[in-house]
């Protein structure tokens, strides 16, 4: 399908829709014992929410998590007092489930697969972050280097409350914190890289997210969670006018959230709700980036980043359309950082 550009955090588009394995849990929603159920009326609409949240939570694991931990930055920032500031805008090409030509049954679940699969429309996907890192210790001379340096680094994400036709999206809070550390294996020096090894934990803000169908029924989310644990190898080196960074790692995404439905019965004006059904997710996927800097004014630096992660394996009971969830993605980022 032809792709469009999202301009809004990805968890927003939830519903609009090394390796590990994951599993989708496929049978978790409850069939219910007769027609009149409401168990079995929901179940189809419950499996499609489980579902479409096993499709993206890998999409917005990566949104959070990106791929170098400070833009452009390799090595330890040189000992105490060393401090980095910088603005991304983490981007990537996604997936996007299209939750609005969905019918449901109010009889069962019912498979949706090849021709049947779930429609899914190619994006651009983004989710706009702040970096910091905070050198600690200098490291031990070791030649024409150090070694051994750490620096502290923090992490904030941002997502506002959104309320469009058909999506709502209530966050507890628009922000989140991730925190980690950046541990040299050298510092940069005008002869040697800079390269450290690094280890980041970030969130999205904790949040509700209602889809409605075209033909009105709702599908909930309540208490999105997605954490994510991601360690780096990276190496870098400042030229006069640019530099360059490289790195592979690893990323540990965990999500959860509680799957509610409300659906409308052939009765007149009978509508009828179940849940909250827990669904959680944990996946592994591998990571490789490449990072170029612009130095734009003194202490001031242009960043672009592209990069790639693959590995994982996902199943539901419903297929859709397009990319499957355990697709290699592609993503890149954006930034401005500031050196103090």
């Amino acid at each position: 399908m032809k792709a469009r550009l999202v301009v809004v955090p990805i968890v927003a588009a939830l519903l609009l829709a090394v390796s590990g394995r994951v599993q989708a849990q496929s049978n978790q929603c409850p069939p219910g014992t007769g027609a009149t159920d409401p168990q079995r009326i929901t179940q189809d609409a419950c499996q499609i929410a489980v579902d479409l949240f096993h499709y993206m939570a890998p999409q917005l694991g990566l949104a959070v998590t990106g791929g170098n931990a400070t833009l452009g930055q390799g090595g330890t920032l040189g000992g105490l007092g060393k401090v980095l500031i910088g603005a991304r805008a983490n981007v990537l090409r996604g997936s996007l489930p299209q939750v609005d030509d969905l019918t449901l049954s109010t009889t069962g679940r019912v498979q949706r697969t090849g021709a049947n699969a779930i429609a899914t429309d190619d994006a651009i996907l983004g989710l706009p972050t702040i970096d910091a890192a905070l050198g600690l210790f200098k490291g031990i001379p070791a030649g024409v280097t150090n070694v051994g340096g750490v620096d502290l680094l923090v992490s904030a994400g941002y997502m506002p409350n959104i309320d469009t036709d058909p999506l709502d999206v209530s966050v507890d809070s628009p922000f989140s914190l991730g925190f980690g550390a950046r541990i040299g294996i050298m510092q940069e020096s005008i002869l040697v890289p800079g390269v450290a090894f690094t280890i980041l934990q970030r969130r999205l803000p904790q949040a509700t997210v209602t889809a409605v169908t075209g033909a009105g029924d709702s599908l909930v989310l309540r208490d999105l969670d997605v954490k994510t644990t991601a360690w780096r190898i990276v190496a870098s080196k400042s030229f006069l006018t640019f530099g360059v960074a490289a790195g592979f790692g690893q990323d540990d995404y965990k999500s959860s959230a509680d799957i509610s439905a409300t659906v409308r019965t052939p009765i007149a004006g009978v509508r009828v709700s179940t849940g909250p059904t827990p669904t959680e997710q944990s996946m592994k996927r591998n990571n490789m980036f490449l990072d170029v800097s612009l130095n734009i004014l003194p202490a001031t630096r242009l960043l672009f980043e592209i990069g790639r992660v693959s590995g994982g394996d996902v199943t539901s009971f419903n297929e859709f359309s397009g990319s499957p969830a355990d697709a290699p993605r592609v993503y890149g980022a954006l930034g401005l950082r500031i050196g103090l």
